[in-house]
């Protein structure tokens, strides 16, 4: 048993042995194995980038929309505040040539 194994130890580690074709095919075997590792995380690697571009591109549209949404009501709030300071000068002024009316009338009834 141990002169075999010994055997073994002495043709795998003969100068030939790296060129022997069952080293060769276990070698590329492995390499073969490394690279279908790499290329399996390759792939999975661009399948969550496409997802996570996917994300941020449906994010951005959300963003978009709710920025145009946002400007649009930014306007329509900007229109009712000059409605309501226009109505607001309005009514002072109406206020105000009330009041002169009654001072009129006033002056009027005691002269």
């Amino acid at each position: 048993m141990k002169r075999c194994q010994a055997k073994i130890r002495e043709v795998e580690n003969a100068p030939f042995a790296e060129t022997s074709p069952a080293k060769k095919m276990k070698t590329q075997h492995f390499r073969s194995a490394a690279g279908d590792m790499a290329y399996g995380f390759e792939t999975a690697l661009a399948e969550a980038n496409r997802e996570v571009n996917g994300i941020f591109s449906k994010y951005s549209e959300v963003l978009r929309e709710r920025a145009a949404v946002d400007a649009s009501q930014l306007g329509e709030l900007e229109d009712i505040l000059t409605e309501a300071r226009s109505l607001e000068s309005h009514l002072k002024e109406k206020k105000e040539h009330l009041r002169r009316s009654l001072a009129l009338i006033s002056d009027k009834l005691q002269g």
